[in-house]
């Protein structure tokens, strides 16, 4: 289904054309609103009980577990992505000679755990190179196939962060798989926007950075683990996330036995009083929406943006292999030229290389997208 455009719920000025939830969603009106009073109880500490250390944390985990058709007790709050990577790269083991296999010009939160973690183990980090033609599935496919024997991990997403471009994890996972290698993925540029079903896929971990399609606020996140890492070892060691730590009288009754599920890898102070009821409302949000109906209007709008560029002599990234709501566009050296001019015009895009990246969100409108296209059309 097609939703009609939801400025309202946002504090966009008009004059305002943002065309960037890529790079961070602004957050709702009603989300504010719950700041605001989260802030003026947090000024009022003897109101916040025992009760308020799990209770909202386990919501938000609970409404993201819906979101990516998993049971909550296997979702994890975590501060960024870069913390979930790290925790992935802490518990998978890698021997010399192994391979973890990432993108060509990934997203640096999706390297730097595993370039240490390999150099601790002999291991080696192998990047797909990227496609002529962007597709990005059958350049992994091929490289896995190559790699028989040696690969250890597959850690990607399944949107490129800087083009847009989709791959198809289901058949990445099943190439993992037949390999005996674990899958780790990097959702940030797609949980939330585009249906995905994390139980279908069988990744071994995932993570989403909250503050771009989950509509969370800057520095909290989502950790998904699957059942058969749950005994691993979290990045930190972390009091709220022992057995028995409701209990606040016995807190010095020291265990080494952790809540069950993925509750062991959740940062410590997940309860964060501010930010999660803030996450929380953002969660809601999208699920009241609808994932797929997000997907299909983004889908819509971008459409649209494609054809106007097209015949503005501009060159998308093939309708085949790009996701729904993030469009990469070729502009090649005039990259920086284009930017400053739609800045000027108050048009808020990225850019990332010789892509131009579009990407609209529920709040996008008809004057949105003409006030886009009138820039280019000017340049």
């Amino acid at each position: 289904m097609i939703l009609s455009s939801e400025r309202h719920l946002f504090d966009i000025p008009r004059d305002i054309c943002y065309l960037n939830a890529a790079y961070m969603t602004p957050l709702l009106k009603a989300q504010v609103r719950a700041g605001e009073d989260a802030l003026k109880r947090s000024s009022h500490p003897w109101e916040i009980g025992d009760g308020d250390f799990f209770d909202t944390a386990a919501d938000v985990c609970r409404l993201g577990a819906q979101i990516m058709n998993v049971a909550a007790d296997d979702v994890a709050i975590v501060p960024s992505a870069g913390y979930g990577i790290s925790t992935a790269a802490r518990n998978i083991p890698l021997t010399k000679g192994q391979v973890v296999l990432v993108l060509e010009e990934e997203f640096p939160s999706n390297y730097y755990p595993w370039s240490e973690a390999v150099a601790k183990t002999g291991a080696e980090v192998v990047a797909v190179q990227k496609p002529a033609g962007d597709d990005w599935t059958n350049a992994i496919m091929e490289v896995i196939q190559q790699l028989d024997g040696r690969l250890a991990v597959v850690s990607i997403a399944n949107v490129h962060w800087s083009s847009g471009a989709v791959i198809d994890l289901k058949k990445v996972s099943r190439a993992c798989k037949e390999q005996g290698a674990a899958l780790v993925l990097d959702l940030s540029q797609s949980l939330g926007a585009m249906p995905i079903d994390i139980a279908d896929i069988d990744p071994d971990f995932m993570v989403a950075a909250g503050y771009k399609w989950l509509l969370a606020p800057y520095s909290i996140s989502l950790l998904y683990v699957a059942p058969r890492w749950q005994g691993g070892v979290p990045l930190e060691g972390s009091w709220i996330t022992r057995e028995g730590s409701r209990d606040f009288s016995r807190l010095v009754n020291y265990r080494d036995t952790f809540e069950p599920g993925a509750r062991r890898f959740d940062m410590g102070e997940r309860a964060n009083h501010i930010l999660a009821p803030i996450f929380k409302v953002g969660l809601q949000q999208l699920l009241s929406w609808g994932i797929e109906n997000i997907a299909d209007t983004l889908g819509a709008v971008n459409g649209r943006l494609a054809e106007g560029l097209m015949e503005r002599g501009f060159h998308p990234i093939a309708q085949e292999f790009r996701c729904q709501h993030i469009l990469g566009v070729r502009v090649g050296e005039r990259g920086p030229q284009l930017l400053e001019l739609l800045k000027k015009a108050n048009v808020s895009v990225s850019l990332r290389g010789d892509l131009l990246r579009v990407a609209p969100h529920i709040w996008t409108d008809e004057e949105d997208e003409e006030a886009f296209l009138s820039v280019l059309s000017s340049a």
